[in-house]
Formats: structure tokens, sequence, C-alpha cells
């Protein structure tokens, strides 16, 4: 891999992201596989919006979760048929939810039963129906979760104690037909344990709404919550045994009358995409300040906020780091600062950490970039070139390098 990203580094420059479709397909193999296809896969595209990944990802997930009519357009040129997409998210404006009517999308994933009301009135005003997901928002959810939105006042989804009332007067709505239900309640979670107790909390909810209110739904997503081991010490879930344990809970699920013919869908975004990805930048400038090492990169929080630790973590931890090109033979290590370009002291990479002697012209990798990197970062801070976005795969078996940055030009 290394060789690899010296070469990328050298063709289109730096800083870069580079992703390998490889690891994608093949992490897509093993959830089909661990699960024996009990799951259609949904590809949530807030993790990596790339057009040119949304392309290759048609061969191997079923289905896009979107959250913005411009996730749609990216969706559509990629070539998704609308009927494959999904429509989540809490503050869906009036034009894209019109928007998403008629191009026939898939499902709408209702939030609330005011958001409902709003894609009956504009289905009616279509001439059509449309047809939704209830978003469910469980009373609970297990410790274990990095992001937790269950059991608190929430801007997702339906409260699980204010479901009697919301579907009795989703029912009334004359222009949509509830589809199935919707559960994305909490994500980055590396505890088998809970994750296995998570796929059970949403088996009991599907199953009490599905027999509580007379429905018999045809799709039940799941949001998986599966995290991916971004720091040093972290160890990611063995997949297998998580399946062997949630495996039966889904088809108990799948034997009730009024389940049986629902497909289950498992909806990931940085499962899929995260590891897969690696940040590339040039080391442009050494120095030792009051007896500290400080390397300054061509990269920095404008290109990935989330490894200078300013999305959503407490304090920064730095991410899995390693110099590109080293040789077999490390030789020194020293301890430094890694920091980007900006001129603000919040624009730091990682905190004292130790790699093999750095100088000018070396290249760092950061592991774990494919989600949630470039497209939450605040690109135009400082009015630097954005990073170039390439991807690597076989195709017909000879290697394959693209530049894809031009697929997500227009965002930040």
């Amino acid at each position: 891999m290394n060789s690899t990203l010296m070469d990328i580094a050298q063709c289109f420059g730096t800083p870069c992201y580079v992703y390998f479709m490889e690891d994608i397909a093949a992490r897509c193999a093993a959830l089909r596989q661990a699960f024996a296809q009990r799951f259609k896969i949904s590809y949530a595209v807030k993790a990596n919006p790339n057009v040119g990944l949304l392309q290759r990802l048609r061969a191997h997930t079923d289905a896009l979760d979107i959250s913005s009519a411009g996730e749609m357009q990216r969706a559509l040129c990629a070539g998704w048929p609308p009927q494959r997409l999904s429509f989540t998210g809490p503050g869906k404006r009036t034009q894209e939810l019109a928007a998403a009517v008629m191009q026939e999308i898939g499902h709408i994933v209702v939030e609330s039963v005011h958001e409902a009301r709003t894609v009956s009135q504009i289905a009616g005003a279509c001439g059509t129906h449309q047809d939704i997901l209830v978003r469910l928002a469980p009373r609970r959810i297990p410790r274990g979760f990095g992001l937790n939105m269950a059991g608190k006042p929430s801007q997702f989804g339906i409260d699980e104690e204010d479901l009697d009332g919301a579907f009795a007067a989703l029912k009334t709505l004359p222009n949509l037909r509830i589809r199935g239900f919707h559960i994305y309640s909490g994500t980055q979670c590396l505890d088998a344990n809970a994750l296995v107790e998570h796929f059970e909390i949403c088996c009991d909810l599907f199953r009490q709404c599905a027999t509580r209110h007379a429905l018999t739904p045809h799709v039940l997503v799941f949001g998986s919550g599966f995290g991916i081991p971004y720091y040093p010490g972290q160890e990611a879930f063995d997949l297998g045994h998580l399946a062997a344990r949630v495996n039966p809970a889904l088809d108990a699920l799948l034997q009730d009358d009024r389940l049986r013919n629902a497909v289950c869908v498992l909806e990931t975004g940085r499962y899929l995409v995260g590891e897969a990805g690696i940040f590339v930048t040039r080391v442009i400038r050494i120095k030792v300040s009051r007896g500290t090492r400080i390397a300054i990169c061509d990269g920095g929080m404008h290109h990935h906020l989330a490894a200078c630790g300013h999305l959503g973590s407490v304090f920064h931890r730095n991410y899995r780091i390693f110099k590109v090109n080293v040789s077999a033979d490390m030789g020194d290590t020293a301890t430094y600062e890694l920091v980007g370009p900006l001129c603000t002291t919040i624009d730091t990479l990682a905190h004292g950490i130790e790699l093999p002697t750095l100088d000018e012209g070396d290249l760092i990798g950061i592991h774990c970039s494919g989600a949630y990197g470039l497209t939450v970062s605040p690109m135009h801070f400082i009015s630097h070139p954005p990073p170039q976005e390439i991807v690597v795969e076989n195709v017909q078996g000879q290697p394959s390098v693209e530049d894809i940055s031009q697929f997500t030009a227009g965002i930040g």
C-alpha cells in the first residue's frame, strides 16, 4: 500500500484522499456472508458522498440512504434508480420533499407526524401516493455507542412513548402508504454485546409496532451503529461472532405473521468506507519550538476536521497515523506535534505522536479517513485549494487509479 500511496502523491500531489475500492467491496461481501443474506445493504451517503464512489457502490450495495436533495441529485447522477433511495433527516424542507415525491423516490423516512402531513399534501397535489417508512426513536440504547440518539429529547424520529397517537394520525393521511419502520439510534459502537442488544431492541420495537397497530411492513431498516477502530488500542468487533448472535433474533422476528414477508435492511456508512480511505499529507516544514519538534503539513483541519478532533470528540485522540515513505529499516523515531498550515492553534492532526524521524518532503498517512473526512471539513477556511480524491481499484485484474475529485466540487 505504501508504494501505491507514494506513486499517487507523486502523480496527483498532496494533500489527497485515497480510497481503496477492494476494501469496500470486501467489507460488503463480509456483511452478506456473515448475515447469510438476511440483510439488504443500504449505504448512508452522508459518510462520503463522492459521486465516483456512489457509482462504484452500485455493484456492492442494494440501496442508498440520502439526507438532502443535494445527496439525491448525487445519487441520481451516479446512476442510482430513485426507487432504490430512501430519504431521512429531521429538517427536510418542503421543496426537498416535493423533489423526492416528483422523482418517485423509493421511501421517505418520516420523522414526525407533521412531516408526514406535508408529504401527504405534496403527494396529493401531484396526484400520487408516496411510500413512507416511520422512523422510531427507542426509549433506550445500550452503553457503548459513540453517539447515542435514544431515550432523550431528539430531533430524530417519533418517540416510542408517542407512537400510539402518531400511528393513529398517520393512518388517516390519504396519500401515504406506510411501508415499514426505520431505527437509527446510535453509531460508532465497537462493543459486540451492545450491538447485539441494540438489534434485539430494534426487533422488539418493530414487532410491537406491527402487532399493536395492525401493520404489515414491507421494509425494516436497522441502523447498524457499527464502529471502526480510529485510535491506537481500539479493536474492531468480530463480525462473524456478532452475526451468529443476531441471526437467530432476525429469524425469530420474521416468523411473526405480520413480519414474515418483510425485507430487513442494514443501513451503514462509515463501516463500509471508513477504513478503506487514507488521507495523505506532506511535511512542508520541520521546526523546534521550546524543545518540541513540530512537523507542519500541507493538509490540516480544513481538509480533515475529524482527525483534528473537532467532530464530536470531547478531547483530541490521535488517529492511527504512519509515515508513508518509510524504509524496511525504520531507524530512529521521534515525538512530534503534527500540524496543518492554517493560522490557528486548533489545526493539529496529532499531539505527541511518535513517528520515524521526519524530514521536509516526507509523506504522512492517516487511517480511517474514508468517511466523514473531506465533506465535513471547513474547506474554504483560509482559501487553500481542496485536496485531491483518488480511487484505487482492480479493473479486469489490472490496477487502476482514477482522480474523482471533480465529483465533490461545490461541497464545503
